[in-house]
């Protein structure tokens, strides 16, 4: 797996007085990783955004193209990506080599001397939608599964675009991105996977709190 590129962003006017920093620069050469981001990057929503379990946010690279596909009888682009589309969905990384179906929550890689740790898919929200003109992408991103996900940084230090990522200890064996996702948007409630995934130490507060939950929920019924 490897770094495509890096992106950064503020927060900016995005519609009215909200604000998002879903636009993202490229950066050049290398860039400090800390806790809760990369230096010149920064969550408009804290809360929903940032924090130190998603501090980062990942994206493959193979999934533009279908996001460039020409579909319909007009044969039209799903979404009006840019020519060189990386950053163009908020991501902070862009990922070779990997996607939703082969990342497992808590996989932990080391870049440098930097160690990240898979958290949780992203949740696309309607930004996504309001930026592309397309309402249904927050709602097309869950059912491809082609989220992206979120990491937490155990070591902070510098990374550069080129660089590997190592994998340096398994996440939960049978809790990959995609599946993890499955189970999120499931429309019922599934003792045993909530059960199972609750056991995943290494998913974020937010998505275990969830799925608690909804085991409390089921628990009482």
């Amino acid at each position: 797996m490897k770094i495509e590129s890096i992106h950064v962003g503020k927060p900016k006017a995005f519609q009215g007085d909200i604000l998002s920093s879903i636009e993202k620069s490229l950066v050049q050469g290398s860039i400090r990783l800390n806790h809760e981001n990369l230096v010149g990057d920064q969550q408009s929503d804290l809360t929903v955004h940032g924090g130190v379990d998603k501090a980062v946010y990942a994206y493959p690279q193979q999934h533009y193209a279908y996001w460039q596909q020409r579909v319909g009888l007009f044969r039209r682009q799903r979404i009006a990506l840019p020519e060189n589309p990386q950053g163009a969905l908020g991501e902070n990384l862009c990922l070779s080599g990997c996607d939703e179906k082969n990342i497992l929550i808590g996989d932990t890689f080391q870049c440098g001397t930097v160690i990240l740790q898979v958290t949780q898919p992203r949740q696309p929200c309607w930004k996504l939608g309001h930026k592309f003109e397309q309402k249904k992408l927050p709602q097309w991103m869950v059912m491809t599964g082609y989220t992206g996900w979120y990491l937490r940084v155990l070591e902070e230090g510098e990374i550069a675009a080129g660089m590997a990522l190592e994998k340096i200890a398994s996440g939960c064996s049978q809790w990959t991105v995609s599946r993890c996702n499955d189970l999120f948007y499931a429309r019922g409630l599934r003792r045993a996977d909530l059960e199972s995934i609750l056991q995943c130490d290494t998913l974020s507060k937010v998505w275990h709190d969830d799925f608690s939950n909804r085991l409390t929920y089921l628990n009482k019924k």
